[in-house]
């Protein structure tokens, strides 16, 4: 199926322009397809590609704000949202692919299919319709949907509420047209789907997987019915094998995308997690990997060396500067909580030296000066407030003269190079600062790598689902059972990719699978509960979290339990240490004063520029708040 992401740049052009019907019509030429033309089989998986690069923004933007992913110190939009002070600018990329890229081909692929009798391209049209638009409320709140590429120039706004029961109604008949057999003649779904492989079962067991995730996302509302959630899952995967994922690769000379300029075949989280050098990981990210969290238990999880990226140091050359030997230094994870570093400008991105640097600093504060000399691990001389701090060949330093910064190196950057992005070689794809040199300062993180995979719905994920349902129930050791499958499942998952790796071969070290012995002995841990009478909601989200990566569906979690405020049910507090960012200030988007405030978390993203330019009578109507800085923390409707 790779080929198919080769069609060229003027197709996504015309199969996104339904309305230029005059002259689209003039060519039916099957080698050159058209808006008229393009058969289900070749319409499929650019729908699916411009959803799942929506989904990647939403995962990465949402990460941001959940607290695993930092970004350094600047006025970009990513930076704002990790201070809880967003930006018009990051409510664009969602929305612009999901309706440009995908949505507008949607009802043309039904058509299509309908008139072919190719009944599973109809199963696929209404699930990623459904998961779509899923999507934009969650996001959004309210969104045109009924009225949504209909052809008018001014569709009116549906409600959450609304939106949801007509995109568990198109689940269902997702699966009605999944299970009907196709007519003659009609395209095998296998000849345009990038994400089963044409997989019907596994299209179903994706279908009923999302009407758990979504019938449990309501459990603020009076309607949650629990036993609903477990009945969906009976269908949904019931092993890894049933996962739907969907492969990326690290290719020379990629084509690139209209919206976005991204290759195409790459990973779409990486796409805005790791493609630059600005994302790091956040310390309560890191804190969850090492269990070192109030409560916390101290044992290192082994998934930490493949998740959290290291650098080199310790680094020795020889006279031609060649690396002789080196160690691993693992990242400690930016503190957005407790830290003022973004504050100072930090943190900065280290610089490669291949001979002596001589970095001077002026400490004019007699404690800081002591300080700072007392943690300098090379050699230094002093000069009143001045202190000379000579770093040797085969260093990584901070290239500043700000003293502030000079400890910035233990901060490593998410940055994981491609083909498209000075990569070195398929399998290399490692952050070299300097191409004139082999040292290493990313190795980069398992979620997020040019070839890393998109897992768009998981047995893990499944797991913990009826581990929170039969935790909500009472049922303590079926809740226990699920549990310790999904970390289990959440392993198994992670192996399997870190033997492809492997067999491709690496040269990363923390892209090589797992010693078996550590994940057994990590699972006889207290890391992990070792009873059912033991188990917490809190352990049961911590462990979906690190299973699920950089994903949504950690910030939907998390405003259903209203972050760490500890007043859903007698949970407790849930997320446990989570704050909001040190440098807060923007009470004028947060506006609760407590905690326990609805409004004192970001629930929600305003709406797009594209609504307000050119919908804006039914945006301002579609919510009281609309466009206004506090609609960031008015809940959605399945939030409230």
């Amino acid at each position: 199926m790779k080929k198919i992401l080769y069609i060229t740049l003027s197709l996504i052009f015309l199969l996104g322009s339904s309305s230029c019907d005059k002259w689209l019509d003039v060519n039916v030429d099957p080698d050159s397809p058209n808006d008229a033309s393009a058969t289900p089989e070749i319409r499929l998986p650019w729908i699916q590609h411009y959803y799942l690069y929506a989904w990647g923004v939403a995962n990465v933007r949402s990460s941001f704000i959940n607290g695993t992913l930092g970004y350094v110190s600047s006025t970009s939009s990513n930076s704002r949202l990790c201070a809880w002070n967003p930006s018009q600018s990051s409510c664009t990329t969602i929305y612009q692919n999901w309706f440009l890229g995908a949505a507008v081909n949607i009802n043309p692929l039904i058509e299509k299919a309908e008139a072919a009798g190719a009944y599973h391209y109809l199963g696929a049209a209404y699930c990623i319709k459904a998961m779509g638009f899923l999507m934009m409320v969650d996001i959004y709140g309210e969104m045109p949907y009924t009225e949504a590429m209909t052809g008018k120039y001014n569709p009116a706004y549906d409600s959450g509420d609304v939106i949801w029961a007509g995109c568990m109604a198109d689940l269902d008949k997702a699966i009605d047209y999944f299970g009907m057999t196709q007519e003659a003649g009609a395209p095998a779904l296998e000849e345009g789907d990038n994400w089963n492989g044409g997989d019907v079962n596994k299209w179903i067991k994706l279908c009923y997987g999302l009407k758990a995730r979504y019938l449990l996302q309501i459990s603020k509302k009076d309607s949650f019915d629990p036993d609903a959630v477990l009945t969906a899952l009976q269908n949904a995967p019931q092993s890894n094998n049933d996962n739907t994922i969907v492969k990326h690769y690290n290719v020379q000379g990629d084509a690139t995308m209209f919206t976005t300029g991204d290759p195409y075949q790459a990973n779409v989280t990486w796409d805005y997690a790791a493609y630059g050098s600005s994302q790091r990981a956040t310390r309560w990210y890191a804190n969850l990997l090492t269990n070192n969290f109030t409560g916390g238990s101290g044992v290192i999880d082994p998934r930490m060396s493949k998740m959290l990226p290291a650098t080199m140091t310790n680094i020795k050359l020889n006279a031609s500067g060649d690396i002789l030997s080196y160690e691993w230094r693992r990242d400690v994870g930016l503190d957005m909580m407790e830290s003022d570093v973004r504050l100072n400008g930090g943190p900065l991105n280290a610089s490669y030296n291949g001979t002596a640097k001589i970095m001077t600093y002026t400490i004019t504060d007699d404690t800081e000066r002591a300080d700072f000399i007392a943690s300098c691990p090379h050699p230094y001389t002093v000069d009143g407030a001045n202190v000379a701090v000579t770093y040797p060949p085969g260093s990584f330093y901070i290239n500043s003269s700000n003293y502030l910064r000079a400890g910035d190196t233990i901060y490593v950057n998410m940055r994981a190079n491609s083909l498209s992005t000075s990569g070195r070689s398929v399998t290399d794809m490692y952050y070299y600062p300097t191409s004139s040199a082999n040292a290493v300062n990313g190795t980069g993180t398992f979620f997020a790598r040019p070839d890393s995979d998109s897992d768009i719905l998981t047995y893990a994920e499944m797991c913990f689902i009826k581990a929170e349902v039969y935790l909500r129930q009472g049922n303590a050791p079926q809740a226990y059972t699920a549990y310790k499958a999904g970390i289990q499942a959440a392993f198994d998952r992670m192996q399997a990719k870190l033997g492809d790796w492997e067999a491709a071969g690496t040269v990363n070290p923390d892209q090589m699978p797992m010693d078996p012995a550590d994940i057994a002995a990590y699972m006889s841990s207290p890391a992990v509960v070792q009873g059912a009478a033991s188990l917490t909601m809190a352990d049961i989200m911590q462990q979906k979290l690190l299973a699920m990566g950089f994903s949504m569906q950690n910030w939907n979690d998390m405003r259903r339990f209203n972050y760490s405020a500890g007043n859903i049910g007698s949970f407790g507090v849930v997320y446990r240490d989570y704050k909001r960012p040190y440098e807060f200030t923007a009470t004028n988007v947060m506006t609760g004063t407590s905690p326990t405030d609805i409004t004192y978390w970001m629930r929600r993203f305003n709406q797009s520029a594209h609504e307000s330019n050119y919908n804006n009578e039914q945006l301002m109507a579609s919510n009281p708040l609309a466009m206004q800085d506090a609609i960031w923390s008015d809940p959605v409707w399945w939030d409230e």
